[in-house]
């Protein structure tokens, strides 16, 4: 058992049952009671982040936790299937691992995190930016582009964003998966 003294950033611990990381904290002495601790604790599972502030020299039950690089190979049912890229050794996952699966490219290197001691995996980091072919969007309106306005477009991987209005079908883009937003074009 580690104690408030062993937080650092990045840190895994089981709070009330559930595995969440420090994003950040800060070590309080007020002038009058006791020092504390106060945290952003994000929640592994579902991404969720709450503030939670620690009395000074609680114990805390540090997890162990490894991110391991593994390539996405294709999708079965409502699962996906990974290869680790150094072992070859292949993963099953299902989709709610998964934040946002729909930007999930074969091919693609994800990262993966598992629980050390129990090797389960917990989530599935998919990559922050992904290039994709737009297969289908309306066409633009020539003159059209005094606003910043967005049309609807898909993408190979299957997923529906808004892109603006000068790109047609068949262009390259790069994607912000965070946001599921268009980035810039692709030369």
């Amino acid at each position: 058992m580690a104690s408030t003294a062993d937080i650092k950033n990045g840190l895994c611990i089981n709070h009330k049952g559930k595995l969440v990381q420090i994003i950040e904290f800060q070590h309080v002495k007020p002038g009058k009671g006791p020092a504390f601790v106060r945290t952003k604790l994000k929640n592994i599972e579902t991404g969720r982040v709450v503030d939670h502030t620690f009395p000074s020299g609680h114990k805390i039950d540090v997890v162990r936790i490894e991110n391991r690089p593994y390539q996405y190979l294709y999708k079965e049912g409502d699962g996906f299937h990974f290869m680790h890229t150094q072992t070859y050794e292949q993963i099953f996952i299902g989709a709610h691992l998964i934040e946002k699966p729909e930007f999930l490219k074969e091919e693609d290197v994800c990262t993966i995190i598992f629980h050390a001691e129990e090797e389960t995996p917990l989530v599935v980091n998919i990559p922050l930016f992904i290039e994709a072919t737009v297969t289908y969007t309306e066409p633009g309106i020539k003159g059209d582009t005094a606003t910043n306005t967005m049309k609807p477009a898909t993408i190979d991987t299957g997923a529906e964003i808004r892109v603006p209005l000068f790109i047609d079908t068949g262009d390259k883009i790069k994607v912000d998966t965070s946001k599921g937003q268009y980035s810039e074009r692709v030369k």
